[in-house]
C-alpha cells in the first residue's frame, strides 16, 4: 500500500508556480547554468529533500530536480521501462488543465527516462507508454563527494502537440499562459533487493490517496514574462 509522505512543508507550499524566462540556451541549462533566478520549491523528509525549478523559452520548457540522497540506485536501463518501481523524480504537465491528455516524465539517477501520455484516468484508464517527447534532452549530474544528484530535462513545446488536438490548441505558449502540474520523488532506501521497505513517496502537492495521478491536486504553472516585459 502506497503511503504519501506528509511533512510540515506540505501545508506551506505556494498555490502557484511561476516559470521564469530562461536567460541562457538549452545547452547551458542542461549543463546546470542559468537557474539562479528560477522559482525553487522544496519538499520531502530531512536528508532526502527535493528542490524543483523550471524555466522556459519560446521553444520549450526546462525542469530541474536537485535531490538530497543516500545511496541512490538504478537498475533499469531502457527508455519507458517501469521506472516507477525504482528510484525516480517525476513531473506531470497538463496543458489543458483538464486532468486529461497530460504528459508524465520520469528520470532515474542513471539518466534513464520514461515519458508517457495520460489520456484519461476514468471511467476507463488510458495510458500510452509508446508516446514520447521526440526532442527530449536530459542530463544527470552527481555532486562531488556526495550522493546528492541533479536531473535536468528539456521538453520542446512542439512535442506536447501530439498529446491531442486540445493540447495543440494551447500552443504556442505565450507569457501569462497557465498549465497545471505536479512534481514528485520516489526514494527506496531498501535498495533493489527490498524496494518497498521504507519507500518514500513524496509530492510537492500531496494527493489524499495512494497515487500521484490525482489531477485535483495539480496546481497552476504560470509562464512568466521576461523581466524587461513586466
Amino acid at each position: 500500500m502506497v503511503e504519501m509522505y506528509r511533512g510540515p512543508e506540505s501545508t506551506r507550499q505556494p498555490a502557484t508556480y511561476r516559470v521564469a524566462r530562461a536567460g541562457v540556451g538549452v545547452a547551458e541549462l542542461l549543463g546546470g547554468a542559468g537557474w539562479d533566478h528560477a522559482m525553487a520549491i522544496t519538499w520531502g523528509p530531512e536528508g532526502l529533500a527535493t528542490t524543483f525549478r523550471a524555466v522556459w523559452h519560446d521553444e520549450g520548457i526546462a525542469v530541474r530536480w536537485d535531490v538530497q540522497d543516500r545511496a541512490p540506485w538504478a537498475t533499469r536501463t531502457r527508455r519507458d521501462d517501469c521506472l516507477w518501481d525504482t528510484e525516480v523524480v517525476e513531473v506531470f504537465l497538463d496543458p489543458t488543465r483538464s486532468g486529461e491528455d497530460y504528459a508524465e516524465l520520469e528520470v532515474t539517477p542513471a539518466n534513464v527516462v520514461c515519458d508517457l501520455h495520460i489520456e484519461r484516468l476514468a471511467p476507463e484508464r488510458r495510458v500510452h507508454l509508446e508516446w514520447d517527447f521526440e526532442g527530449l534532452q536530459t542530463r544527470v549530474h552527481r555532486a562531488p563527494g556526495s550522493d546528492d544528484w541533479t536531473a535536468i530535462a528539456w521538453m520542446p513545446f512542439a512535442d506536447f502537440a501530439s498529446l491531442s488536438a486540445r493540447v495543440a490548441a494551447c500552443l504556442p505558449v505565450t507569457a501569462g499562459d497557465s498549465w497545471h502540474f505536479n512534481a514528485f520523488r520516489i526514494k527506496r532506501p531498501g535498495g533493489p533487493e527490498r524496494p518497498e521497505d521504507g519507500a518514500v513517496y513524496a509530492a510537492w502537492s500531496v494527493p489524499d490517496g495512494p497515487t500521484f495521478h490525482a489531477p485535483s491536486f495539480f496546481r497552476p504553472l504560470v509562464f512568466a514574462p521576461a523581466p524587461e516585459d513586466t
